[in-house]
């Protein structure tokens, strides 16, 4: 026996990564014998299929569908990520890495952070990213485990993933079909609607069938054929702040190594991606069409290859912002359909984790809570503008003068929130952030530091620590780090041994 009020029929529009991790997220409710889940997609229609970087979230979703990482690697094709390297953003031939995991070690309960800024500024601190295990571990293209005997003070790494997103739909296709989701192919004619309440009611395809459903969710892309086109969900643009609205991308071979980390080089009018996996590069120019053409854009991409192009390169057009409500009546929209900010920071496929994590926490019955609804928009509303400031720093906080695009970042006038957290930096050098905020303390410091952000004075506290003390203590600190890293080994050898791919198939 179910709740009889229970939601007996979910209808998923729209395949790609979005889809299928859906499916694969809910077809454990197909295990109540009552409901049942449909996924409607049509093979004529493309996917944008450029999202192949991830952050450490993705193991929780993995793990919470019991799927097994060397298999899954396997399968998709893919490599470790520790980092991201950014190339250029602060000024010409600058770079840094913004690495998962914690920089060195609290002392006293002072924070590393400010330790390591009074340390810094008398010279006998060494740069922040040696203080951590995936910024050294990155540098030296090595992962794995932490061994025993250095265990102590430094903990395993943190890490995420690169991977082929079309095989990752097609791997989590077969987790659900196996569990019950079925899959109708075709494409969507029209949208029924009950017209006591607005509620969607069912969709029909083109050849006629009528595919009916209690909740609906929409991951038709950019389109939004639910959420928009049917139930006018209103979009909110960001592009004033984030001025990038058009990618091109290509696959090409690998002659270089399997890093553990994405790379982001800093262009004339935007940024360039490197993803490597295990069997070719992922890589793609994102710009602003305002500051560059189309032609020279992607002259610019395929001039920066690491190897022989294996496709023709692809583009795609987009607006950074976000749907007004994300749910609306019975439709949740997720990925595209919801919003879209630029992958800088590889939150692409996390959000729409995010989007299925909050839907299964305030899963609805067929009565639809307003109140549950509501939250679920005020949380995915408050997520999305936290990254959205997290990226817009990384184009605030740069030095590139004399860049039509990067003056105009850097001088522009930003949102309050973020304005805030850089003047508290800049002047206290205090960090404060949401419980609930995506990227931890960690990562708002390695960019800030990164791209040169530093706090006119330190916490007092840290004056009242015995200076040598803590200088023998950073850099027992800094060459335990490293020789943990050493310690491990070669990423691509991990890889080999551990989840190697079968051979690549023909270019």
């Amino acid at each position: 026996m179910i709740q009889p009020d229970a939601i007996r029929s979910i209808v998923i529009v729209g395949g790609g990564t979005a889809g299928w991790m859906a499916a694969a997220a809910l077809s454990r409710l197909t295990a109540n014998g009552v409901t049942r889940i449909t996924l409607v997609e049509s093979d004529a229609i493309g996917t944008v299929g450029v999202g192949e970087a991830t952050i450490p979230p993705i193991r929780t979703f993995n793990a919470m569908l019991g799927i097994d990482e060397r298999e899954f690697l396997k399968a998709t094709r893919g490599s470790y990520k520790l980092a991201i390297e950014f190339v250029d953003w602060t000024r010409h031939g600058h770079t840094y890495l913004h690495p998962f995991g914690p920089f060195g070690a609290d002392l006293e309960g002072v924070k590393f952070y400010q330790i390591w800024l009074k340390m810094q500024r008398e010279g006998r601190a060494s740069g922040f990213g040696d203080y951590n295990l995936c910024d050294v571990a990155a540098r030296l293209n090595r992962f794995g485990a932490v061994t025993p005997q250095m265990r102590s003070p430094v903990t395993n790494p943190v890490w995420a993933y690169h991977f082929d997103a079309s095989r990752y739909a097609r791997f989590l296709r077969a987790y659900a079909e196996q569990r019950g989701v079925v899959r109708q192919e075709g494409k969507v004619l029209s949208v029924e609607q009950r017209p006591e309440d607005g509620f969607i009611d069912a969709i029909v395809l083109e050849d006629g069938r009528r595919i009916d459903g209690d909740l609906f969710i929409d991951c038709t892309g950019f389109r939004g054929l639910l959420i928009e086109q049917t139930l006018n969900a209103g979009f909110e643009d960001w592009n004033h702040w984030l001025p990038c609205d058009r990618a091109v991308a290509v696959q090409c071979l690998n002659d270089n190594a399997i890093s553990p980390f994405t790379r982001s080089t800093a262009r004339e009018a935007g940024w360039q991606w490197r993803i490597p996996l295990q069997h070719r590069v992922g890589t793609g120019y994102v710009y602003s069409s305002a500051h560059i053409s189309d032609d020279r854009a992607a002259e610019t991409l395929m001039s920066n290859l690491d190897g022989k192009a294996t496709t023709d390169p692809w583009s795609l057009r987009f607006r950074a912002g976000r749907r007004k409500k994300a749910w609306i009546k019975n439709c949740v929209a997720l990925g595209l359909a919801s919003g879209f900010l630029e992958p800088l920071e590889s939150t692409s496929i996390h959000m729409i984790q995010a989007g299925i994590t909050k839907l299964l926490a305030l899963f609805p019955h067929r009565g639809f809570d307003p109140a549950a609804i509501e939250e679920y928009n005020r949380l995915t509303n408050v997520q999305i503008e936290q990254i959205r400031d997290f990226i817009i720093l990384h184009y605030h906080a740069n030095e590139r003068t004399g860049q039509d695009l990067w003056d105009h970042v850097r001088t522009m006038e930003i949102p309050d929130s973020l304005r805030r957290k850089l003047e508290l930096f800049r002047g206290a050098g205090a960090f404060f952030r949401h419980e609930d905020e995506l990227f931890a303390e960690s990562s708002w410091l390695a960019v800030l530091i990164g791209q040169n952000v530093m706090p006119e004075r330190y916490d007092p506290l840290v004056d009242a620590l015995p200076e040598d003390g803590v200088a023998r203590a950073m850099d027992e600190l800094r060459r335990a780090v490293r020789a943990a890293a050493d310690a491990m080994p070669d990423h691509a050898e991990f890889l080999a041994r551990h989840c190697a791919a079968p051979e690549p198939e023909p270019a």
